[in-house]
């Protein structure tokens, strides 16, 4: 099994972590990272602003709170964009691309959209007036006791279980669904799709294999109460997932916008595909 792989099938959102500031191996690592993925040429057309934030400055707490959902994290990892098309999109697969190393680094992370303060967090980056800041990541040493609301976010939010592939992915028609026997080399990644976090584990991902590409579609649900639709940057992550897996298996390709043709249930949107070289 190859680290993307290795990693997808380890991680796991930890929100209680070792009272101890980053070490300066793992800052300087982390810090390198987020210059790599400044720099790394855009899979979804939307520019992004990637910061490392400290809980602690010249020896002082600083203020970055999240309602006591998360615990001793000493070090946040934040993306701001502007909300335009593919915004979302953007935000989940380089955001899940930055955990992943994470992980793969030994240290915990955890997906947070709705609890924490936002005004805490962007006061202290540059923020545009059209910008917003749909997400943010501690990330930290995992502890090695789980608090009650760990516990509790697992139990309530099913983080453990995912949908069948049959509920997932279909072949040529959505009402068809996909063997993975007919997903050929493609079926390792869309595993790794299948096991990819998402906002109280909705699972929000569609992905119809036609004509040797896959499109991939998101399950619509109610309006987001935080301004921005969540569904679309989960399927973000699950395109990270996807990508990376194919990527590490020899399987080459792009997404782009096509013209699928496919009959689509009403709460159904589609987004972009995946067409193999």
């Amino acid at each position: 099994m190859n680290w993307v792989d290795e990693t997808i099938k380890r991680r796991k959102s930890v929100r209680a972590y070792a009272p101890r500031p980053l070490s300066s191996a793992d800052r300087q690592g982390l810090q390198d990272l987020l210059a790599e993925e400044k720099n790394t040429p855009e899979i979804f057309a939307a520019p992004l602003s990637f910061h490392l934030l400290e809980s602690r400055e010249n020896g002082k707490d600083v203020p970055l709170g999240t309602y006591g959902v998360i615990r001793n994290a000493p070090a946040f990892i934040v993306i701001s964009t502007a909300n335009r098309a593919e915004a979302m999109e953007a935000i989940g697969y380089r955001f899940e691309r930055i955990v992943l190393e994470a992980t793969r680094m030994g240290l915990g992370t955890c997906w947070l959209a709705g609890t924490f303060r936002k005004e805490q967090f962007s006061e202290r980056i540059q923020m545009g007036p059209e910008d917003i800041l749909p997400i943010v990541c501690p990330v930290g040493y995992p502890s090695e006791r789980k608090t009650l609301t760990e516990k509790v976010f697992r139990a309530v939010g099913k983080s453990d279980h995912r949908k069948a592939w049959e509920e997932l992915f279909f072949s040529g028609t959505f009402g068809e669904p996909l063997a993975p026997e007919k997903a050929g080399d493609y079926a390792v990644p869309l595993e790794m799709l299948r096991l990819a976090p998402s906002a109280a584990n909705r699972q929000p991902w569609r992905i119809v294999f036609s004509q040797g590409m896959f499109h991939f579609y998101r399950e619509e649900n109610p309006a987001s109460k935080y301004g921005y639709d969540l569904q679309r940057l989960d399927v973000g992550i699950g395109a990270c997932h996807f990508h990376l897996s194919a990527l590490s298996h020899g399987l080459e390709g792009s997404f782009v916008k096509a013209a699928p043709g496919i009959r689509t249930p009403e709460n159904m949107a589609y987004l972009f595909s995946w067409a193999a070289k």
